[in-house]
């Protein structure tokens, strides 16, 4: 291939916009994007949801619903083709018939979906999906393509690549889906994979794995890559060129090291800055709103409007930094206490059968666990999927009941409670789930749904009483009180989970166990949450376990962090030790894979991979 070749674009995308219609008329989501991606490169789109960047993304492939209008030039250069070739020059895909389109998706131009388990068929073992692509893609027999399925289960990394031809995907755990995900993506040998959110719903360790095999991939195949995410940590660890969308807008683009030193606009910084940064110990997370002028006439997450102009002063006092001897004195002073939370040698085993007749054994979640909780005070559970986090917090509620071990809560032994008792106590231990979406019911509106808990424990007075009760907590959680009277379907996903949030407070709890109740949140609004959280525990002398598999958003809530592996307790200490003095190999792993985003790491990536 000459250098001619190589240095021209192998995508270039000319003033794309996509509307859809709709009842109420014609919505603009994207507004004449332009950007381009060479050969072996490696392209990050990033913003909120709602931004444009996934719908950005169908239009190249062209998998838009029918009421999408397209408009723009989407060109494209096969860079398999001579350059001497009549099929050398660049041809807009736009122009072309939905047949011709045919030709190139999923061959030349393939795309990786951010839920696995949504796009994999779950009746058809992996090898039979993966083959189907193969044999819509290449002129091979039927041995050849089992031989080139083996090959390329291979190629990214899954362990027992033959045995894995006979699974089906619930029998794969969520790292080892994704990966049969980018097989089948890469089956027709694409030019340009398109990866929207690839790492969303990974543990920060197999994320890291993740990343290191599409770099890897890129490298031995030349591929050039469309990462679509809202984690800027993630794109510092794979971009070559980042463009951030807005609204629609394209508002800014640069190589990677360039915007993460120096962004240029606004809601560029205001990304940058909202996600928590282990190596700071900060007060509070900067938001986008610190960054953006708030439109009140939008009541979504993404309202922000036009910049903000800050003083170096005003930027600093942002991004100020707790004072270690403070954090540790408050610590200190939060442990002299007696433990409101008091877990003893708790174990939650599950009956295996090995087989329809097979040997029954047990499998231990959670393993002779112990430790305590003081009043105040958030203790961080960390760990990878399947560790038990999960569960642990089930049986300290007793939604599923321990198999033995004790749990004792303001003197209380939890485990010996009868049905009446414990639903009583019920209402000072809450929890937040990880799904606003499946937490509210779709039937009930946000103010019955907040008041029900009031009408349960007998709390709030009469109905005018509950209702303004449920007006000042709407408030208190950043929402309108007029706003009780609608479904959920008419709030986005941060909204619901301050929703959520004003229905466990509610309960007057003293206890909140907080299960990964962020995870799903863009970075922006996971920062909005996550200072709500702080302000309530500091309002009304909240006690929290707050649990997390990203390490990093741990670390900034807790005062201390147990860190938990295969149902045990590898270790427990104060935030700063964990994050900076880690005992266990297993914690350095965790500490090690998050993409902290640091200027020099960048520069280092891009001196490797020169």
């Amino acid at each position: 291939m000459t250098s001619s070749i190589m240095t021209s674009p192998i995508l270039d995308v000319r003033n794309l916009s996509i509307a859809f219609s709709t009842k109420k008329g014609a919505i603009t989501a994207v507004k004449s994007v332009s950007f381009t991606i060479d050969p072996a490169q490696t392209l990050g789109l990033v913003g909120e949801s709602g931004s444009g960047k996934s719908v950005t993304s169908l239009a190249l492939i062209g998998l838009l619903e029918d009421n999408a209008d397209v408009f723009g030039e989407i060109w494209f250069r096969d860079p398999g083709v001579a350059s001497n070739s009549p099929g050398a020059q660049p041809v807009d895909l736009l122009s072309l018939s939905l047949e011709e389109r045919r030709k190139y998706r999923g061959r030349l131009i393939s795309m990786i979906f951010q839920e696995p388990l949504t796009s994999l068929n779950p009746v058809y073992t992996c090898g039979d999906q993966l083959m189907e692509a193969l044999k819509l893609h290449q002129d091979l027999d039927s041995r050849e393509i089992e031989a080139r399925a083996i090959a390329l289960f291979e190629e990214v990394k899954l362990p027992e690549p033959k045995q894995v031809l006979g699974r089906y995907p619930h029998q794969l755990s969520g790292g080892q889906q994704q990966r049969v995900m980018i097989a089948i993506a890469l089956a027709g040998n694409p030019a340009v994979l398109i990866a929207d959110e690839p790492t969303t719903a990974l543990d920060v360790t197999i994320q890291s794995t993740i990343l290191d095999l599409l770099r890897d991939l890129q490298s031995s195949r030349g591929t050039a890559i469309l990462f679509i995410t809202h984690d800027m940590g993630v794109v510092s660890q794979i971009a070559d060129r980042v463009a951030v969308m807005y609204k629609g807008d394209l508002v800014e683009i640069a190589p990677v090291y360039d915007l993460f030193a120096d962004p240029q606009h606004p809601y560029t910084q205001g990304l940058l800055n909202c996600r928590p940064r282990p190596h700071k110990q900060l007060r509070r997370l900067p938001t986008v709103s610190d960054f953006m002028e708030v439109n009140d006439d939008d009541d979504s997450d993404n309202q922000y409007l036009v910049a903000t102009v800050r003083t170096k002063e005003q930027r600093d006092e942002l991004l100020a930094e707790v004072d270690s001897s403070e954090v540790e004195a408050h610590r200190i002073a939060l442990m002299q206490q007696q433990p409101l939370l008091t877990v003893k040698n708790l174990t939650k085993a599950f009956p295996v059968r090995h087989g329809f007749l097979g040997k029954k054994t047990e499998f231990r979640a959670v393993d002779s666990v112990s430790f305590d909780v003081f009043p105040g005070e958030t203790l961080g559970l960390v760990g990878e999927s399947g560790c038990g986090k999960s569960t642990l917090s089930r049986c300290l509620l007793r939604l599923i009941e321990p198999t033995s071990g004790s749990v004792h809560f303001s003197g209380n032994s939890v485990l010996d409670l009868g049905s009446q008792d414990m639903r009583k106590l019920r209402r000072e231990m809450q929890i937040i789930f990880q799904n606003p979406y499946g937490s509210l019911d779709a039937r009930q509106t946000i103010g019955s749904a907040i008041m029900e808990p009031m009408r349960i424990h007998g709390l709030g007075g009469d109905e005018s009483q509950r209702r303004s009760r449920v007006a000042d907590l709407l408030e208190r959680v950043g929402l309108d009180a007029t706003v009780m009277n609608r479904m959920p379907f008419e709030f986005s996903g941060g909204q619901r989970q301050r929703i959520c949030i004003a229905r466990t407070l509610a309960c007057e709890p003293k206890f909140i166990i907080c299960d990964e109740s962020v995870s799903a949140l863009d970075v922006s609004v996971q920062a909005q949450v996550l200072n709500l959280l702080k302000d309530l525990q500091q309002d009304f002398n909240l006690t929290y376990i707050f649990i997390s598999h990203d390490l990093s958003v741990v670390k900034f809530v807790s005062d201390r962090i147990m860190v938990m592996n295969q149902g045990h307790i590898e270790e427990i200490g104060p935030a700063e030790v964990i994050y900076n003095s880690p005992e266990k190999p297993y914690t350095q792993q965790l500490i090690a894979a998050i993409p902290d985003a640091k200027l020099e790491d960048i520069r280092q990536r891009q001196m490797v991979s020169a």
